[in-house]
């Protein structure tokens, strides 16, 4: 049988365990058609590019399936059907990937930083400045720069 990944995009107002009910609905369609799903991932409430239907946020899900054409129809017209699902994609692949999708590694590459992460370093910009050192280097001539406003002497001859 061919191997396909499907992504869809729930709407951000459902909970993780509307989702995850959502997610076994659309397994259970699958297996109902003779197909079987290699794995289920939950990537999380992440922010969308743009708003799709008045939503700046979604769940993510992704599917890797060992189906027949028939029962992958069958899921994205019961998915295009549900009103919480914002988004669908399913791609035809050549082989199932074992081990976690790289949205999944990235997450947890992040989750080692901490919640706003720890930069380290900054480089060789250093703390202040631009070289590092924390002056500000020659400014050259600024010209006259005294406070407030410049008094006009009246020339000579002129009628004031």
């Amino acid at each position: 049988m061919p191997f396909y990944e499907s992504v869809f995009i729930a709407r951000q107002d459902i909970s993780a365990a509307q989702v995850e009910s959502l997610a076994e609905t659309f397994a259970g369609i699958v297996k109902a058609n003779g197909g079987q799903v290699a794995k289920t991932e939950y990537w999380g409430l992440k922010t969308l590019a743009y708003k799709i239907k008045k939503n700046r946020k979604g769940h993510y899900v992704l599917f890797q399936l060992d189906s027949p054409h028939d029962a992958v129809a069958e899921m994205e017209r019961n998915m295009g059907l549900n009103e919480d699902v914002l988004r669908l994609m399913t791609t035809r692949i050549e082989a199932l990937e074992p081990g976690q999708s790289a949205m999944m590694l990235a997450r947890g590459e992040r989750g080692e930083r901490g919640e706003r992460g720890e930069r380290g370093e900054r480089g060789e910009r250093g703390e202040r400045g631009r070289r590092g050192d924390g002056e500000r280097g020659d400014r050259g001539d600024r010209g006259d720069r005294g406070r407030g406003p410049r008094r006009v002497e009246p020339v000579e001859g002129e009628a004031s």
